[in-house]
């Protein structure tokens, strides 16, 4: 199974289909997948850490989580990409994968799949009889810093932490899924053990999520100290979102083709009777002065001249390729060998 990132306005690669005529799936079947995605990892997320009985915990939250993020990818990645994250979704508009319109309405169907899987979770926690007060419990898996840390880490300190996460949970989602990479099939598994481990490095700093929409989530039904820090879990993802994407951005058009000179001229051996002969008076020339040399040698084989104009096409498009959109680009290189 392959899981690119599904094309959009601009630039983005098209999800794996039977043919290559088959349409892409339209933005309401996107966005219905980003939701279910998304309430697949809150109600992972928050659940697990909110229910588990530390004495008898057969599985951490942190890669209850993570398996939760890779089962999701498997399940609807090949429709939307399998984001659910506006981190990952900001990346990807960053690295030129999906057009701004697009990305909003991902994010908004994140945010709704987020709230509506802590709904469910807050009422099931209103049904258990020995939790009095539903509202500190959420409290105890939401983000904070400061006194909210469970090991009263300052506000700097989480901040640091949550913009290096996210910007290795977005950098690996991006290098995995890239067209280019011949082991895209292992991308939900990359994406899911990547978080599992920063979830589990981040829970005692002070439950940093690495997404915006779970925060937001938790934090709705945490009361209103959890909802005045929330401002942070919303700046540092997207600033850890926009140096993974940059880097992958500058990554991906350094390792692009260059483009080909379009007065260079490929070597062709000599036609005709002259064929693996030089031409008269060359090795004096060569001998006397080399730039007289190459003066006769260009007007002697005219051959060199005569480059179809359907290989100067093709060499023009494979130097036009853009960097980001690694399938034209694999497409192109793909005519240049042919």
């Amino acid at each position: 199974m392959t899981l690119p990132v599904p094309a959009h306005d601009t630039v983005g690669v098209q999800p794996p289909a039977a043919s290559d005529d088959a349409p892409r799936p339209a933005l309401l079947a996107r966005l219905s997948a980003e939701v279910f995605g998304t309430l697949i990892v809150v109600v992972a997320g928050l659940g697990v850490p909110l229910f588990t009985i530390p004495q008898s915990n057969p599985l951490p939250a942190a890669l209850a989580a993570g398996v939760a993020l890779t089962a999701a990818m498997l399940a609807v990645g090949y429709i939307s990409g399998g984001h659910f994250n506006p981190a990952v979704t900001l990346g990807n508009v960053i690295a030129g994968r999906i057009g701004l319109a697009d990305a909003a309405a991902y994010i908004g169907a994140q945010l709704v799949g987020a709230v509506l899987g802590a709904v469910a979770l807050f009422g099931v926690l209103r049904t258990v009889p020995k939790i009095d007060d539903s509202q500190a419990a959420f409290a105890t898996v939401t983000a904070g810093f400061g006194e909210h840390s469970i090991i009263q880490v300052p506000m700097a300190g989480v901040l640091l932490v949550e913009v290096l996460g996210t910007a290795l949970l977005v950098a690996v989602f991006l290098a995995t899924t890239a067209g280019r990479n011949p082991a895209k099939a292992a991308a939900p598994f990359a994406v899911g053990l990547t978080m599992a481990m920063l979830l589990q490095f981040g829970q005692a700093i002070g439950n940093v999520p690495f997404n915006p929409a779970r925060a937001t989530a938790s934090a709705i039904f945490s009361g209103p100290d959890a909802l005045g820090q929330l401002w942070l879990f919303w700046v540092a993802p997207v600033v850890g979102a926009a140096i993974a994407g940059l880097v992958f951005r500058g990554f991906a058009q350094s390792t692009a083709p260059a483009a080909p000179r379009p007065d260079a001229r490929p070597a062709r051996p000599a036609r005709g009777k002259s064929a693996g002969k030089a031409p008269a008076g060359r090795a004096t020339a060569d001998k006397a002065d080399p730039e007289l040399a190459n003066a006769e040698l260009d007007e002697a084989e005219p051959a060199n001249a005569e480059m179809d104009n359907a290989e100067l096409a093709d060499a023009r498009l494979a130097g036009a390729v853009r960097a980001g959109d690694d399938e034209a680009r694999s497409f192109f290189d793909r005519k240049g060998r042919e």
